[in-house]
């Protein structure tokens, strides 16, 4: 079995200084820590895997192909495989568990 604490996930990957923490992989999917501050611009790009958001906490705005929508705790959104997608509006700090499946290359 592998447990994890959110508490203990944020301190390494603050202490890494990235915006993201890759924690959990596996044969079929891969599980990460991804965390934006008020006010900061996401730069990722599309993925070659399909991507599961879970806010944990924070707020704002994501946008996935041409839809977009108003996250916040307890948010989850879908994102599939070569979908452009933005997290923006950033109000509050973002912290967002992600799944990718298959695991991300």
């Amino acid at each position: 079995m592998k447990a994890f604490r959110l508490d203990d996930l944020e301190a390494e990957r603050a202490a890494n200084d990235g915006a993201y923490l890759q924690f959990m992989r596996g044969r079929s999917m891969s599980l990460g820590l991804y965390a934006l501050d008020a006010g900061e611009a996401d730069r990722q790009q599309p993925h070659k895997e399909d991507e599961v958001y879970l806010v944990m906490s924070g707020r704002a705005s994501i946008t996935v192909g041409m839809e977009t929508t108003h996250v916040a705790r307890g948010s989850v959104v879908f994102v599939p495989a070569g979908t452009t997608h933005k997290f923006h509006h950033i109000t509050e700090d973002l912290r967002v568990m992600v799944v990718f499946s298959p695991p991300e290359s």
